[in-house]
């Protein structure tokens, strides 16, 4: 593959990449930090991928990696006095209902579900994508959707 051609998949996969990150991490910055490093390895390491058409499986799975990376350097530990600050000045309402119990959920259901559902990838494709069984990735949508019907239903009371 030529470096041209993964410029042109990588504009087609901002949305992608974007939600992928956000899905990992909260922060923007981080999202784009992370973003930026994946483009950056992709680019260096084009000569790795070994067949063309994984090409964008293969750089969500370079994303995840530097995902996990700012995840554990930047282990964040806010003191109540700063997230009670933050909760007075409206900083954490900004988010819909969803998009909150999107957040709820535990890391593990959080990806597949942007995989599957906002993203559009197969069982198959979401479970080769995270190294997982295709039924893991069965119960963990099942397991996510009781979780966010409960959420939403617990929102809207």
């Amino acid at each position: 593959m030529e470096k041209e051609q993964l410029g042109q998949i990588i504009i087609r996969s901002e949305d992608t990449l974007y939600h992928v990150a956000k899905t990992l991490l909260y922060n923007d910055a981080d999202c784009a930090d992370a973003i930026q490093e994946a483009i950056a390895k992709a680019f260096a390491n084009i000569h790795s991928l070994k067949q063309d058409h994984y090409v964008k499986t293969w750089l969500i799975r370079i994303l995840m990696n530097e995902c996990y990376t700012i995840m554990r350097r930047e282990k964040r530990i806010v003191s109540l006095e700063d997230y009670q600050q933050e909760e007075e000045a409206g900083q954490t309402d900004d988010y819909s209902d969803l998009y909150e119990a999107l957040n709820q959920l535990p890391h593990e259901s959080r990806i597949c579900v942007t995989l599957y559902y906002l993203e559009g990838y197969s069982v198959k494709e979401t479970a080769k994508l995270l190294g997982i069984t295709e039924s893991a990735v069965k119960n963990r949508l099942a397991r996510a959707r009781a979780r966010l019907r409960s959420e939403l239903e617990q929102a809207v009371t």
